[in-house]
């Protein structure tokens, strides 16, 4: 427990002053965090059909808190989707009928807002420049991966879609996929709608490619042993990945500075050079002698003469969840 007297960091819940959540989907209702009221946690219940493994279990901590701390103890909720509200309709929309985005708000929402904004925001500092005048693209890589085009600071575009399913391949996940490759699946081997969606957020991507692990360290451990599907399935990672950054590159009109984070994107040296050797079209150049001892810490590993900076930055999203709550309670 948190006031355990070995390895509690508080003595009493008294202590607390602040209390502030992450929150997954927070569709078109917010655009920013925001303080928590009866109302707001309605509403994350309300689009729980749009993340039903997330929202509903996020309203149980909310309501919780509340009834332990009271109303005395201001809560403030940062949404994984509100980074990505500036998208244009152009990069959000579906190519289905447009009824269906205003029935059920059927459209890309993208995830990982929290982080992509966080490390964006970093690497211009690094770069002593005003993220205004950068575009960025964001590679968060972990076992949920996201890339993220961020121009003037700002997303204009992201990989995920309407749920975190879409995008790059991922742990357990397919990433995007032609439509018909679904319903195929789900003729051939008689699936109905919720398995079918179990089967491609659980047993797809690294795990159903490789049939090794969900785990790209164990999918590393097999490609350096000779494993023809783990090498098969990096690559088709890494490729993926090559083609988000080119893509957001020229959505962007050019591109200042590449930044990977998150459990792969800043452990994985290999991941890093190979997603990157393909963009040398771009002015892109890679120090592998600095990459190579960067993991888990904050460097620029570029060369000093490549016209596109690259970034390893370590996010923070609790960092970004604390400051964005100090910001919120101080002005009460």
């Amino acid at each position: 427990m948190r006031t355990d007297k070995k390895i509690g960091v508080i003595k009493s819940v008294a202590e607390i002053g602040a209390v502030g959540h992450r929150i997954v989907q927070g569709a078109e209702l917010y655009s920013e965090s925001v303080l928590v009221t009866d109302e707001v946690i309605d509403n994350i219940d309300k689009i729980a059909y749009l993340a039903p493994l997330h929202n509903k279990a996020h309203c149980l901590g909310l309501r919780a808190c509340k009834k332990v701390l009271g109303d005395k103890v201001p809560q403030v909720v940062v949404f994984d989707t509100a980074f990505h509200q500036t998208m244009p309709p152009k990069a959000y929309m579906f190519g289905v009928p447009y009824e269906y985005y205003e029935k059920y708000h059927i459209r890309r929402y993208g995830f990982h807002g929290t982080s992509h904004k966080f490390v964006a925001n970093r690497c211009a500092e690094l770069m002593g420049k005003d993220i205004k005048d950068l575009k960025i693209v964001t590679c968060h890589l972990g076992n949920g991966a996201s890339i993220c085009a961020v121009k003037g600071g700002k997303c204009i575009d992201t990989s995920m879609g309407l749920t975190p399913l879409g995008g790059i391949i991922m742990g357990t996940r397919s990433g995007s996929l032609d439509p018909s490759v679904v319903t195929y699946i789900a003729e051939k081997e008689g699936l109905g709608p919720q398995e079918m969606s179990e089967y491609l957020n659980k047993k797809c991507g690294y795990l159903g490619l490789s049939g090794i692990s969900s785990d790209s360290r164990d999918l590393c451990d097999a490609r350096d042993e000779g494993n023809e599907r783990a090498i098969l399935t990096l690559e088709c990672q890494y490729y993926q990945i090559t083609k988000y950054i080119g893509a957001y590159a020229a959505a962007m009109g050019g591109l200042d500075a590449i930044v990977f984070t998150a459990g792969i994107g800043e452990n994985d040296t290999e991941l890093r050079v190979a997603t990157v050797e393909g963009l040398g079209f771009l002015g892109v150049k890679v120090s592998r002698a600095v990459n190579s001892v960067s993991n888990r810490k904050e460097a620029e590993i570029s060369t000093p003469d490549s016209k596109v900076k690259v970034y390893l930055i370590p996010t923070n999203e609790e960092l970004a969840i604390a400051r964005d709550t100090l910001r919120i309670v101080s002005k009460l």
